[in-house]
């Protein structure tokens, strides 16, 4: 195969909600740029996109697909990413690396919800993006309604470049406003043949090509120079003026399709070669620093793994994107992350799980590579003349949904870890956490579909056996009130008996606040808890009723009892605690002994100091259609949230909430079951507060029984 220059290399993302046809029309583009001989459709599980057993069993994209195909003389690299709010971290990655997005929308559905959450990622990245109509074959498109949708909600930098003459069934005619050209389809979705626009049109694509002339001439002086002058622009002058728009999103231009047909493919493949950024035409990317990367073929290599995937008889592939310098077949790179040093022994280009092999890789070019030792997904690898330095990474959004998990075989227990590092590595938005304090599991991503193709993967591809049951809630326990309390430990057997005498008066702590001032603290410890707030301890001994070396086993033992607080098992946080007095043995005084006491002298006075126990709080935002948000607010109400406001997005309200983490479970389901599946939420911790008092005598009752029913 030809090695592409940087100027000869177009990086697509295809974007879109599910079932818009994004791996329909990857096929057809590969169909038409010669890399396949026959187009395959999802139902019929022949795709070059969709080849996993997953994606067979679902009919639809559940992993981001790496293909190429050449067109005009250019290298086309596209990545077809799942249209469900689940799988976003695909949608992020391939935005990482593609220069432009196309976005594509049903015919008969529009501006859907996917469509937004997809779009704010593409703005957040600011790139540039093109929009196709698609599926206007469908007897209920609506084309009209659609683009006055996208117009409505995206403003009038979306312009139209083709519209349908005959969308629904039947449909095979376009006019092109950019070519003023009616381009009629064959059935079989062949090369179209070319007409002039008929009288009928002549005035409405005349309108339409004006807007995109004027569009054009403003994206560059000298362009709008030329406009006044002259009134138009020519051919040339509107195609460097699209790129140029589209570059700087001031324009997005709208399309029409019939992927399923191939009806429109050869049309947007020619824009895309003639009117979409190459590498080196955007803002290149930039190392963690902020510094920019120049797509440099002189310069010392650079590249970035954005994916990376396990595939069957070959083992993990790595994905990258050569950011700078050439990339060459056995070259060493290092790991900026790790400073591990990694080998290319072999250098793919992918369509699928179809890979050529290359023995180079020039800059702002899509490769992969196979076997790496320690790289995984948002490593940077560079020669040793740049060690050290590193792109700026990918930043997913935090999980939404979690899920305890177990092998139902103990004998899997540990191929289950495996696993679950594996899945990690190549999902980041699917997390997993051995959780010491809920003695569980943990599996987080991005909604109860997510996690359930990892159940599925874990049993049909790992035969791992497993199942879910609902996670634990990391309460913590604290107090509101000052206590005193004693403890002797006492204990004499044959040999060297045990004791030690520990007087405490312990208070809650509050960031700024003073201590007690009833005992002179003679030396102070603060010691920030692993699991979140602190411990205070204050050495109030005076006449050596204790002596110091004795103090580390009396934190030792306060700091046991913490790890499994006195209510309900769960960590206790943000307490003082003052040792004032006790009493030792000569002989019979050690660690173990203030240990014990310590402990115990804690565990009363806990009880006696108006304990509290303290639940998680999430920020929850959703984004629901105005007509559904009503039956959202209810919702959230019944979860006990508080709402914090709300604000308009387009056709939709964003609620703002503060809601307990024990009140979200399968709250995604719910969501989707009230809005038909129209609208998303995210998450993120925020703090801890108090329980109401009927939630914390219930989760009393609840341990106590658990307690019992341990013993």
């Amino acid at each position: 195969m030809k090695v592409y220059q940087t100027n000869e290399i177009k990086n697509i993302a295809l974007i879109g909600s599910a079932k818009t046809g994004k791996t329909t029309l990857a096929e057809s583009i590969l169909f038409e740029g010669g890399l396949i001989k026959r187009r395959g459709m999802v139902e019929d599980k022949n795709t070059v996109s969709d080849y996993r057993e997953i994606e067979f069993e679902r009919e639809a994209s559940v992993f981001s697909t790496v293909l190429y195909t050449e067109y005009n003389g250019f290298k086309i690299n596209l990545i077809d990413t799942p249209g469900f709010d689940d799988f976003i971290g695909e949608v992020i990655t391939a935005l990482k690396v593609a220069d432009t997005a196309v976005m594509l929308i049903n015919s008969q559905n529009g501006v859907e919800v996917g469509t937004e959450i997809t779009w704010r990622y593409i703005t957040r990245d600011e790139k540039p993006a093109i929009f196709v109509i698609n599926q206007l074959e469908h007897e209920k498109a609506a084309f009209d309604d659609v683009f006055q949708q996208l117009k409505q909600q995206f403003g009038n930098k979306v312009i139209l470049a083709q519209y349908p003459v005959n969308a629904g069934i039947g449909f095979d005619t376009v006019i092109d406003v950019m070519k003023m050209k009616m381009y009629k389809f064959p059935v079989d979705g062949d090369k179209p043949e070319i007409y002039d626009i008929p009288d009928s049109e002549k005035d409405k694509a005349e309108k339409l090509r004006n807007e995109i002339i004027e569009a054009a001439a403003e994206s560059d002086e000298q362009l709008m120079e030329n406009f006044f002058e002259n009134g138009t622009l020519t051919g040339e002058e509107i195609i460097k003026g699209t790129k140029m728009g589209i570059i700087t999103r001031t324009m997005f231009p709208v399309f029409c399709a019939s992927a399923k047909n191939n009806q429109g493919t050869s049309r947007i493949l020619e824009f895309i070669t003639e009117s979409l950024p190459s590498p080196d035409e955007v803002p290149p990317m930039k190392t963690d620093k902020g510094e920019e990367l120049k797509y440099d073929s002189s310069k010392p290599p650079l590249a970035f793994v954005f994916k990376t995937a396990i595939e069957p008889h070959l083992g993990e592939i790595s994905f990258f994107k050569v950011c700078q310098g050439e990339i060459n077949e056995a070259m060493d790179l290092i790991n900026s992350d790790t400073d591990t040093k990694e080998r290319l022994s072999q250098l793919f280009i992918t369509a699928g799980k179809n890979r050529q092999k290359v023995s180079k890789i020039m800059p702002g070019d899509i490769g992969a590579t196979i076997k790496l030792k320690s790289t995984f997904t948002n490593n940077t690898l560079a020669s040793p003349k740049q060690q050290g330095v590193k792109i700026e990474p990918i930043i997913f959004p935090e999980p939404k949904f979690r899920t305890a998990i177990k092998a139902k075989s103990s004998a899997d227990d540990e191929k289950l870890m495996t696993v679950l590092k594996e899945m990690n590595s190549i999902d980041p938005t699917f997390k997993y956490e051995q959780s010491k304090e809920l003695k569980q599991i943990i599996l987080s991503g991005q909604g109860e579909m997510h996690l359930n193709i990892s159940k599925w993967m874990l049993e049909n591809i790992d035969k791992i056996p497993v199942e879910f049951y609902p996670t634990k809630i990391p309460y913590r326990e604290t107090i509101t009130k000052s206590a005193k309390s004693s403890y002797r430990h006492k204990k004499q057997s044959g040999g060297a008996g045990q004791f030690g005498e520990v007087f405490m008066m312990i208070e809650p702590y509050i960031e700024g606040k003073p201590n007690q001032k009833e005992f002179p603290v003679r030396n102070q410890e603060v010691y920030d808890l692993p699991w979140g707030g602190k411990l205070v301890f204050n050495n109030c001994i005076v006449g050596g009723a204790i002596d110091s070396r004795f103090m580390p086993a009396i934190v030792k033992g306060i700091m046991e009892k913490m790890e499994e607080g006195p209510l309900t098992g769960s960590y206790a946080r943000d307490i003082a605690v003052s040792v004032y007095d006790g009493k030792m043995h000569p002989v019979d005084s050690n660690e173990i002994s203030f240990k014990l006491a310590g402990r115990n002298a804690f565990k009363e006075a806990f009880k006696n100091a108006g304990p509290k126990i303290l639940e998680p709080i999430y920020d929850v935002e959703v984004i629901v259609p105005e007509e559904k948000m009503g039956d959202a607010m209810t919702d959230l109400q019944g979860r006990r949230a508080v709402i914090m406001g709300m604000e308009s997005e387009g056709n939709y309200q964003k609620i703002k909430a503060k809601v307990p983490l024990a009140e979200m479970n399968r709250y995604s389901t719910t969501l989707s079951s009230i809005t038909s599946g129209r609208a998303t939420y995210g998450m993120k911790f925020a703090e801890y507060q108090q329980v109401p008092m009927d939630v914390q005598e219930k989760l009393l009752k609840a341990y106590e029984e658990e307690q019992k029913e341990e013993e």
